[in-house]
């Protein structure tokens, strides 16, 4: 019957072709056709065959429905498995054996999102997902089987897993770092998607996949921050940043930025780094809606007196954020005397330039390494915390505040990323010493608590932030090293991949940090912001103090500047000797004595004076 109706098929499909052109039929990529296509295919061949009937009808060539049925299914399966068949051919044509075989790491609604996106791509093939749900066990999804973690290392021999992509984003860090854990000694490298916030704001996408964030590795959930803390010392106000170009001080301006103040004044003595934040700044402002900030960008030092009030004079600054200092260990030990300008003498012309022009709030950013400081960088911003004490004792009309914390993950120098470039050329990753260890936070949480407790002060409080458990460098190296697919080569294991070398501790370098003086703390409002009862000095004394540093830094007096701080910090132990490279050497009789008597040289001034601090 349906021969001898052929000519109504022919008749139908010079129709045909113009709903196929309708319905997009010719416009989409087989490579890549998805579920709309076959919508699409659908639809095309439903409407085909019905314009088919309706010539039939049209002419009384009734044909049986039956008929109609089968002509529907031999138009389905010509045009949709035509371009499914082409389809699987193209995608074979890549070659699976091209495309590196990964192992997916939760089996949700993100899990499904990459797989989706591998199964297009030409560089990983998805072959598995793990998820211990029970509901979800020898199911499969996208084609992709579902396993228990316990089939995982059996999954990657059998396999050739050589990557497992994190898919929980909307995990917590302390349930990301247990999924890390039971990921660690797999020998494969593992990888994440991006969070949340990342994929809804758009900046990232579900392939986007990246090494294991540092934070991650730490296990510790942020809190969330108070509003009314935050908008205090922010909102509606001119706030200016000192090293407004360094990791902190760069942070603080992307938060103050979108705290609703009048004015923003960056302040900072490197050109390059005042640029690139102004810069970053400037789009975030056209990204912020209603009325906008005005942005202010300072080229100035601190330890410039005269610019420093003037700009707060001229700006009408009424909150500052005191983040610019020098804080690399081993180069202010080999140049105490600009540590002593910076990190001193910055802090007193700015506090004192704040005193002036009547500022509201002033916030020093302090470091772990003031307490008990074992070389001069903690040693001086131990004194700059001291000076402002001492200002606040008098009740002034600007309220002084101090907050101190540990290291912040990727800032510059700091023991992440040089480990992550020395990964990437093959190694050796060098750690000081086996037992070193030190706190670590991000650099938003940081900055976001510095905000919050700079509102809690009444003057000269000295807030600590809640750093959580100190981590051992050693543990760090070799779990950065495990997630990057590589393996530690020790004794134990000869034929490792990447060696750790231990180089010993570095000038002024301590085991441990600390974050207390004295044991005397009380909890504030915010559950991880602590204020430290330290005892201070009176201003006088702290007058006579800074008069003898601004002597000794006049004339280079090394060992005078050493005794002062002997003297006014407490618990300060200098481990080293003066390592300025221009005193050992600035005279003329110095320069012709051999190598070892200068090494005796530097020895006799490594003794330091035993004069108890006060």
């Amino acid at each position: 019957m349906l021969w001898e109706a052929r000519w109504i098929i022919v008749i139908s499909l010079l129709f045909s072709v113009p709903i196929f052109v309708h319905f997009g039929l010719y416009r989409s990529v087989t490579r890549y056709l998805g579920y709309q296509a076959v919508y699409a295919v659908l639809k095309s061949v439903s409407a085909a065959s019905l314009v088919t009937i309706c010539v039939s009808w049209s002419v009384n060539e009734l044909i049986q429905p039956r008929v109609w049925i089968v002509y529907w299914l031999m138009l389905l399966v010509l045009i949709g498995g035509s371009r499914m068949g082409a389809r699987y051919l193209l995608r074979a044509s890549e070659g699976s054996g091209k495309r590196i075989p990964v192992a997916i790491y939760g089996a949700g609604t993100a899990g499904a999102q990459l797989a989706t996106a591998l199964q297009h791509s030409t560089q990983y093939i998805p072959l598995v997902f793990i998820d211990d749900k029970p509901e979800l066990q020898d199911h499969e999804m996208l084609g992709v089987r579902i396993h228990p973690f316990r089939d995982l290392d059996d999954l990657i021999e059998r396999l050739g897993i050589q990557r497992i992509f994190l898919a929980t984003p909307s995990a917590s860090r302390a349930q990301r770092q247990e999924i890390l854990s039971r990921l660690e000694h797999k020998h494969v490298e593992v990888q994440v998607m991006p969070d949340l916030m990342a994929l809804a704001s758009g900046r990232k996408r579900v392939d986007e996949l990246t090494h294991v964030p540092i934070e991650d590795l730490l296990g510790r959930d942020p809190v969330p921050p108070k509003q009314a803390l935050l908008d205090r010392c922010i909102k509606g106000k001119s706030v200016l940043v000192t090293g407004a170009g360094g990791s902190i001080g760069s942070e603080l301006c992307r938060q103050i930025l979108t705290l609703g103040p009048t004015r923003l004044v960056l302040f900072e003595r490197s050109e390059y780094a005042l640029y690139a934040i102004e810069r970053e700044l400037r789009a975030q402002l056209e990204k912020l809606e209603g009325e906008k900030p005005e942005l202010m960008p300072i080229l100035g030092s601190v330890d410039h007196r005269t610019r420093m009030q003037s700009v707060i004079s001229t700006f009408g600054v009424q909150t500052i954020y005191h983040a610019a200092a020098y804080k690399h260990v081993p180069i202010v030990e080999a140049n105490p005397i600009e540590g002593v300008m910076n990190n001193i003498f910055g802090t007193l012309y700015a506090a004192e330039a704040a005193l002036a022009e009547g500022v509201e709030t002033f916030v020093l950013v302090s470091t772990d390494k003031a307490v008990r400081p074992t070389n001069v960088m903690g040693a001086t911003k131990r004194f700059a915390e001291l000076i402002l004490q001492a200002l606040a004792l008098s009740n002034p009309p600007t309220r002084f505040t101090m907050v101190r914390f540990g290291n912040v993950l990727a800032s510059s120098g700091s023991v992440v990323p040089v480990f992550q470039e020395q990964i990437r050329r093959g190694g050796p990753v060098t750690v000081t010493d086996p037992d070193v260890v030190r706190y670590f936070m991000t650099i938003p949480e940081a900055a976001q608590l510095v905000i919050q407790a700079g509102s809690l002060g009444n003057g000269g409080d000295v807030f600590v932030l809640d750093m959580g458990k100190p981590v051992k460098i050693l543990d760090l190296a070799r779990r950065m090293i495990h997630f990057s697919g590589l393996t530690v080569r020790d004794d134990a294991h000869p034929m490792g991949d990447i060696e750790i070398a231990i180089t010993g501790l570095r000038d002024g370098e301590k085991l441990y940090e600390e974050l207390l003086i004295g044991d005397n703390i009380q909890r504030t409002e915010h559950k991880r912001i602590f204020r430290a009862q330290e005892q201070a000095l009176e201003w006088p004394r702290m007058r006579e103090l800074i008069h003898r540093f601004g002597e000794a830094s006049h004339e280079f007096n090394y060992m005078e500047i050493r005794q002062i701080l002997l003297e006014s910090v407490e618990g300060y132990q200098p481990t080293g000797g003066i390592r300025d490279w221009v005193w050992i050497r600035r005279s003329d009789k110095h320069a012709d004595l051999s190598q070892t008597e200068l090494d005796q040289r530097e020895q006799s001034a490594a003794t330091p004076t035993t004069t108890s601090a006060t």
